[in-house]
């Protein structure tokens, strides 16, 4: 007898409908399954075997044919047990529900029967929703996940005796409700401005670059802020809008991250500078997204940018650029979203007290060090910082400075005058313009085209840098609300890329 049960699998970020058909017939006892299995699917067949038994049932002692439809797509993970176990049920004759073919199963099987959660839920019940399905019958670990999503109804089951008294109709399981969001509602605790002492002039350039969501470069000697400056960075960026958190949570559900509630406050990743090429950008033999699309619609920092091995550092150029990584293996090819704001810091030499009488670096120690970071990368940072020491007058006497949610305000009303701006564009950021955008609504007066011109020819700029300056100089006109790009603006973008020349040399 054959059966077909709805199952889904996961591509990506990205869920796609699976038939598991499930054929017992006469012949020598065995159970195969096909459609591209990895070992975990494979290995369905002795979890499958055991659940049946210790829930009850019969495991048929016949010839047994799983496919997993469509055939050509590789299937990994313990997610089609679920599925396959209610298959060999109904094509056995221990099951008979007419209306199994409302539902979609998704869900790994213990041995004594219990469902066990699985990751991806969420980006699989918003494409099964999208695909008109109606229901959802998952692990009661996933259920929460899944009740995010309007529209499907879900279930969430203990275990496989749980499953099928509900198609019976024997005990119904219970419908989860469908969850509110909040923005917010599971941020962690971060740095407040006020307790950073001195560097208001990095204070004012972390608040320009959280208003147009700019990458950003911290210079400057051990112990003088940089990394309590980064990490105080989520307390004065935007509330997630809930698309922004349904594609996070999307991300962190595949990754196997994702707790019981969606994602509603930015990200903030900081991997060690021993992290290979793969786990920043994505890969390994499930070609799972890495820190750069965990750190999507938040922040990636780099702490001790130097540090990071040359070919890791180089593999940020794309998604830097692009807003998205693609990973590229024999079997598959993943795209990944990957729109970040990158913060990296260092020091200016090996000891970090270059320019003093403590410094004993020599001038090649010095160049070895900055040679670490390519010219090609920096020129897609959008502003370099230099950060001095902290004074004694400042760390003891000196007032504290502006509080988080003052600034927070003010990179509200920059972002909302962006939201209007490129509300037909699908973008939410003066740094995501593009030409044409950048053309139209980057024009700065006669004032700030000479001072742009100057720094051109005299800092020998490229056209990236040239226009990473005006978007820059766009933030900090919205900043100061207003419409026209003026002198002063283009003047303060322009300090921004003053420091290439001190330190590297162009």
């Amino acid at each position: 007898m054959l059966a077909k049960i709805k199952g889904y699998g996961l591509y990506g970020i990205k869920g796609y409908p699976v038939t598991v058909e499930v054929d017992v017939a006469n012949g020598l006892p065995m159970f195969d399954i096909v459609g591209l299995p990895d070992a975990s699917v494979k290995e369905s067949r002795e979890r499958v075997r055991s659940a049946l038994r210790n829930s009850g049932f019969e495991m048929p002692n016949a010839r047994i044919t799983v496919n997993l439809a469509p055939a050509d797509i590789k299937k990994e993970g313990a997610l089609y047990d679920l599925p396959i176990a209610i298959g060999l049920l109904t094509a056995s004759g221990q099951l008979n529900c007419d209306s199994i073919s409302d539902y979609i199963f998704v869900g790994e099987l213990s041995l004594d029967g219990s469902l066990r959660g699985v990751a991806g839920v969420l980006p699989m019940v918003i494409d099964a929703r999208q695909h008109g399905e109606t229901a959802v019958l998952l692990p009661k670990a996933n259920a929460p996940e899944g009740a995010y999503v309007e529209g499907i109804a879900v279930y969430g089951a203990e275990d496989l005796n749980g499953v099928v008294d509900h198609l019976n109709g024997r005990s119904i399981l219970h419908k989860e409700e469908v969850r509110a969001w909040q923005p917010g509602m599971n941020g962690a605790m971060v740095p407040d401005f006020a307790d950073i002492r001195g560097q208001e002039g990095a204070k004012r350039a972390m608040e320009i670059a959280a208003a147009g969501g700019h990458n950003i470069l911290l210079i400057g000697p051990p112990g003088a802020g940089k990394t309590m400056l980064a990490r105080s960075l989520c307390g004065i960026l935007p509330e997630l809008s809930f698309e922004e958190a349904l594609e996070v949570t999307k991300i962190h559900s595949v990754n196997g991250t994702l707790q019981d509630e969606i994602i509603s406050s930015r990200p903030f990743r900081s991997p060690h500078h021993s992290v290979s090429a793969a786990a920043l950008t994505g890969g390994g033999m499930k070609v799972k997204p890495g820190e750069v699309s965990l750190a999507h619609c938040g922040v990636l920092f780099l702490d001790e940018f130097p540090e990071f091995r040359r070919d890791v550092l180089e593999a940020l150029r794309q998604p830097v650029e692009d807003g998205f990584v693609t990973v590229t293996r024999v079997m598959a090819s993943v795209t990944y979203p990957a729109s970040f704001m990158l913060v990296a810091s260092m020091n200016p030499c090996p000891c970090g007290h270059y320019g003093t009488d403590q410094c004993r670096c020599t001038p090649l120690q010095i160049q070895r060090y900055l040679g670490r970071i390519s010219g090609p990368l920096l020129d897609r940072i959008d502003m370099h910082v230099e950060m001095n020491p902290v004074s004694f007058h400042e760390m003891t006497a000196a007032p504290k400075g502006e509080p988080s949610y003052v600034i927070k305000e003010r990179v509200d009303a920059a972002r909302m005058i962006q939201m209007n701006r490129f509300s037909d564009l699908g973008i939410y950021s003066n740094s995501q313009m593009d030409a044409k955008a950048i053309e139209m609504h980057c024009k700065p007066d006669a004032l700030g085209e000479r001072i742009l011109k100057q720094a051109f020819d005299g800092m020998n700029l490229s056209a990236r840098a040239y226009t990473r300056i005006l978007k820059v100089a766009r933030t900090i006109a919205d900043l100061a609300g207003s419409k026209q790009i003026l002198g002063t603006h283009i003047a303060e973008a322009v300090q921004y890329r003053s420091l290439d020349r001190k330190y590297w040399g162009v």
